[in-house]
């Protein structure tokens, strides 16, 4: 299965970095979500993506979205990776990939390597805008706020 733009997103329902659940719904009908899988903590593309993402956490609050990663990594894995980085925003453990093949997100490197894919998510639960790239980690965060820009 793999969603496009113009789906309801799927809900979930994951553990965060601080082992707090956060569920996609939560935000329904209050907040557009810019949801981002990544590979893994703390490896240099994902370092660049993710802050990239905290450099630009106001610009995205103050464009009515709240950031969320996504990777297969534990909680504890996660709160290290949040707090060696000063990540202001939820890193969700999706340790079976169960989101992640929801959502289709490919894999790449010949299906070593989990994809990287962002989802903006507008207020009303659907998806506006999907960006795949691996290395264009910038990409990610230009595009989204693009995205929302259209959608305000």
């Amino acid at each position: 299965m793999s969603v496009k733009v113009g789906d309801i997103a799927p809900d979930f329902t994951l553990a965060s970095q601080t082992g707090t659940p956060v569920s996609l719904k939560d935000f329904r009908g209050k907040k557009a979500v810019v949801l981002y899988f990544y590979p893994k903590d703390d490896t240099p593309g994902c370092t660049a993506e993710s802050c990239g993402f905290r450099d630009n956490y106001q610009t995205f609050i103050d464009a009515g979205a709240e950031v969320i990663g996504v990777s297969g990594d534990s909680p504890e894995s996660h709160q290290k990776f949040a707090k060696k980085y000063n990540l202001p925003f939820s890193l969700l453990s999706d340790t079976g990939n169960q989101v992640r093949k929801t959502y289709g997100v490919p894999a790449a490197a010949f299906g070593l390597l989990p994809g990287r894919v962002t989802y903006v998510i507008d207020k009303d639960g659907v998806i506006r805008h999907i960006f795949n790239s691996m290395m264009n980690f910038q990409g990610h965060i230009q595009e989204s706020l693009q995205t929302l820009q259209t959608i305000a």
